[in-house]
């Protein structure tokens, strides 16, 4: 081979490895292991992962360097309770049944930019009326085909027939699509085959429903729809295949007897009394508040909603104080798909409204969603081995939380979604 071309293959091969390193000067570092924020850091990446964080690194010849020196970094956020698929523009589930599952699966794109843009570079999604689709939006935001967050999925809602997620309001004599009520368990057996039918389906973790909900048509959200042992059944068969279970519970038993099962997370736990409380501190189970939902319900949504919403507002807010106060584990969630995928980051304000340092709430959404979702060892902190997730923003938010609200620099695994 002639030694011109030689060169030039050589030279094309260092080209390739210096393009796959970046180097970050970050004026302010909030280390969320610590609780602390770190001044003038550098970090290190090569090939998506942070290989180095220090303030005397020496910058790789060739290397992409970024300057953020005017800004926060802090680790990509985690939302533990999301909802990317179906049409946003769309409160009442009834609309649903206006589109095919094509049609649902295509309104879901912009959902996903709209978090990723916002700073979530993970979620834990829990769940859509059209099953399975989340696992097809998932798989294409890890192939590269579509932009998004990083996420895991639960493939269905897993509830009692006209239960809490379960497509209700509708005339008796319609018949759903399999995709509407594919999460449908009426004992504890069936349960079992749920669960059992969605591990085979390759999803993330499993979502049931314990009580009665807010945007169901029909629901009593005081009422404990799952028995103690069809949750046993889900929360074992679950652990049969390494999989959590993250229980939407609103009221005080369905609550208790999701916690006693041994979830691994309690969504919403509006009127969570005080047995339930110490319940939850003693297994270590989580609580995901989704505050902001409360605040979105209105003009727009159906009148039974607006008046299941108006009934727990208060007592929410009360009760996540008192969660916090007991020394309940948070993780942050939203219910994103109910306010605008843009605005997520309001929710971090209502927690510290709500008695939570703005560190707290900022741990809640990485180093604690981190652990809810059994991947401590690779998110929540920038850390040397973790992912190359990373945002930034112009002020302090530990000063003003309220500044995760305009997120100015979005890295994921190292590729830059956003930039001021």
């Amino acid at each position: 081979m002639p030694r011109a071309l030689h060169l030039l293959l050589a030279l094309l091969i260092a080209h390739t490895v210096v393009a796959d390193v970046i180097v970050i000067h970050a004026g302010r570092l909030i280390d969320t292991d610590a609780a602390r924020v770190l001044p003038h850091q550098t970090i290190l990446i090569r090939d998506g992962l942070v290989v180095a964080v220090g303030t005397a690194l020496a910058e790789p010849p060739g290397a992409r360097v970024i300057d953020l020196n005017d800004y926060t970094v802090l680790p990509g956020l985690i939302d533990s309770h999301s909802h990317l698929v179906g049409d946003a523009r769309s409160p009442d589930p009834l609309l649903e049944l206006q589109h095919t599952a094509a049609q649902t699966t295509l309104l879901s794109l912009p959902n996903a930019r709209a978090s990723l843009m916002a700073g979530f570079t993970t979620v834990r999604d829990l769940g859509s009326y059209r099953a399975l689709i989340d696992i097809a939006l998932r798989d294409a935001i890890h192939r590269g085909d579509v932009v998004g967050p990083r996420m895991y999925v639960v493939g269905a809602y897993v509830t009692i027939a006209g239960g809490a997620g379960a497509m209700t309001g509708m005339s008796p004599d319609i018949t759903l699509p399999w995709d509407l009520h594919y999460g449908n368990a009426n004992s504890p057996y069936e349960v079992r085959e749920r669960v059992r039918t969605l591990a085979g389906q390759g999803v993330d973790a499993i979502k049931i429903l314990t009580t009665g909900a807010v945007l169901t048509h029909g629901s009593n959200l005081s009422a404990r729809e799952f028995t103690r042992e069809e949750v046993d059944a889900a929360v074992d068969e679950a652990r049969n295949f390494g999989l959590k279970v993250a229980a939407h519970a609103h009221s005080p038993e369905g609550i208790k007897n999701a916690v006693r099962a041994g979830v691994a997370s309690i969504e919403h736990g509006t009127l969570m009394d005080e047995e339930g409380r110490a319940l939850m501190k003693a297994h270590g189970t989580y609580l995901v508040p989704t505050l902001q939902i409360g605040k979105c319900i209105g003009t727009g949504f159906p009148a039974d909603f607006v008046e299941h919403a108006k009934k727990i507002q208060v007592l929410q807010t009360q009760n996540f104080r008192k969660a916090v106060e007991a020394g309940v584990r948070i993780a942050f969630g939203t219910d994103s798909g109910v306010c605008p995928y843009s605005e997520s980051g309001k929710e971090f304000g209502y927690m510290v409204e709500n008695g939570m340092t703005p560190m707290q709430a900022i741990q809640s959404a990485t180093i604690g969603a981190a652990d809810l979702l059994g991947q401590r060892d690779l998110l929540g902190s920038i850390q040397p081995g973790k992912l190359a997730d990373l945002i930034a923003v112009r002020g302090d938010p530990l000063h003003n939380v309220r500044e995760l609200e305009h997120v100015r620099f979005v890295m994921k695994e190292g590729v830059v979604y956003k930039a001021d």
